[in-house]
């Protein structure tokens, strides 16, 4: 199998890595790989509750996890385990890869959150980025990760951000 081929239902390995390092691997359902977008399922792999202030992620949350391959972000919709939408977050990714049974993505510390009405939508990790210094080592993925911050941010305060997921 490319990693470029429409696929089916079955399992994915999400590998998230952040500087060069796997910051997170978790196995997921792979819903659907139409050879751009790959959509996965997976309750909250992190251990216990991550309090952000503005939203919780705890045992029992369920992620619907957006990946494409020709942009550069991930949009993971959150439930909590009654089926209660939170929200979306959001991750400023390169383009995801899939090779076989795993997704391998690359973090770039930016986040967007955006609530289950829309009323909130924030920008997350500037700093972080800003710390990274990417805009020095890599300027041209600097540039597509702000872009793709940029892009999200507009659809999630009126854009069409529900069409993204469709």
């Amino acid at each position: 199998m490319s990693v470029n081929s429409a696929d089916g239902p079955g399992e994915v390995d999400v590998v998230l890595v952040k500087a060069g390092r796997t910051k997170i691997r978790y196995t997921g359902e792979l819903l659907a790989d139409d050879g751009t977008r790959v959509t996965v399922r997976a309750p909250w792999a992190g251990s216990g509750v991550r309090d952000f202030g503005f939203v919780r992620f705890e045992p029992g949350d369920v992620f619907t996890e957006y990946y494409w391959r020709d942009r550069w972000y991930a949009v993971k919709e959150v439930r909590s385990a009654t089926g209660t939408l939170k929200g979306w977050y959001c991750d400023i990714t390169r383009p995801a890869v899939r090779s076989g049974p795993e997704l391998l993505v690359e973090d770039l510390d930016l986040d967007l959150w955006r609530s289950a009405d829309g009323t909130d939508v924030r920008r997350l990790d500037e700093d972080e980025f800003a710390e990274s210094g990417l805009a020095e080592t890599d300027p041209k993925a600097a540039a597509a990760a702000l872009s793709a911050l940029d892009e999200l941010e507009t659809l999630a305060r009126g854009g069409d951000f529900s069409a993204l997921l469709a």
